[in-house]
């Protein structure tokens, strides 16, 4: 479709979510998050006009400075001239289903640039940590005309390492000396990160833990391919920072230079359709849990009347879900 006729059909947020409108894109996400149609109509109109933004994720474990990390390379990015969106996801109240911990406190040095768009956001469950929304959420900041996109997840470990398949460059952060950082080592992580960042770096034990990473990274580097580096940050201090810029840059020229970039966005948006839809026919199983015709079913798994992929089949065509085959 011509990009005219495209942008005819545009509602009025839509249009000054495109023009960059702080407000609008405010709006546009507070839709999203509240699973309003019209968040979800929203996107739908704006989406052709993404894939312009750079997109950097963060994990690690919790403690270890993401956030302050984040910020740090916020003032980089700026002082580059650079507009700038930081999505912080934060773990989901069982209660209220809202963000807990409100990483933006720790972001307050940018609330006043306009250059900046901070918003955090709850994981909702989601095990990779990354609810549906948030992934909605990244492509409104996007078409809105941010150059880089920070996304900052809610810890790392077995359930929490699919920010690589929504980000151009994953960064991930350790502390040296930190029980959860050696446990990063062994949950699988080294195959994830493009950088690896040893925050806190004036910590005494900080060459043990880069010459621990530098041998589970010597595993399975492969000839040819790109180099994790092993950086050293004080992002309180801002240490380190500007060199970590310069690796993400080096990062982004490579992965452009090999065609890799759109490959890796191709198979991100593949992802991201496969997991809004397993998100979804979840949602529709949960509905369904009380259903009389449900629980007569799940009983007669209970009583070794059925087996439990054959009731699971039956339940997806109660539901009008795929054949798992």
């Amino acid at each position: 479709m011509a990009e005219t006729s495209a942008t005819t059909a545009l509602d009025p947020l839509a249009e000054s979510l495109l023009a960059g409108d702080r407000r609008a894109l405010a709006r546009a996400i507070t839709l999203i998050e509240s699973d309003d149609p019209a968040g979800a109509e929203l996107v739908r109109q704006v989406f052709p006009r993404t894939g312009n933004a750079r997109i950097v994720g963060f994990t690690g474990p919790p403690g270890v400075g993401k956030s302050t990390l984040v910020g740090a390379l916020t003032r980089e990015l700026r002082g580059a001239g650079r507009e700038v969106g930081v999505l912080s996801i934060d773990p989901s109240s069982p209660f209220t289903k809202g963000a807990l911990l409100g990483d933006r406190i720790r972001l307050s040095d940018h609330f006043l640039d306009s250059g900046v768009f901070i918003r955090s956001m709850a994981s909702r469950g989601a095990l990779g940590g990354l609810s549906e929304a948030a992934l909605q959420a990244v492509l409104a900041m996007d078409a809105s005309g941010k150059d880089d996109i920070l996304v900052e997840t809610v810890g790392v470990g077995q359930g929490e390492i699919d920010i690589v398949d929504h980000a151009d460059t994953v960064v991930l952060a350790l502390m040296p000396g930190s029980g959860d950082s050696i446990q990063a080592l062994k949950a699988g992580v080294m195959e994830i990160p493009d950088l690896i960042v040893v925050n806190k770096a004036d910590h005494p034990m900080t060459d043990t833990m880069v010459r621990e990473v530098r041998a589970a990274l010597s595993l399975g580097q492969v000839p040819g391919e790109w180099e994790v580096p092993i950086l050293r940050t004080e992002a309180a201090t801002g240490e380190g920072v500007p060199e970590l810029l310069e690796r993400i840059d080096e990062h982004s020229r490579w992965i452009a230079d090999r065609g890799e970039l759109e490959l890796r966005r191709s198979r991100n948006l593949r992802n991201e359709v496969m997991g809004i839809a397993a998100s979804r026919l979840r949602r529709r199983l949960d509905s369904a849990a009380d259903a009389p015709e449900v629980e007569a079913l799940l009983r007669q798994v209970a009583e070794r009347e059925i087996d439990p992929a054959s009731a699971a089949e039956r339940l997806l065509e109660m539901t009008g879900g795929p054949d798992v085959g």
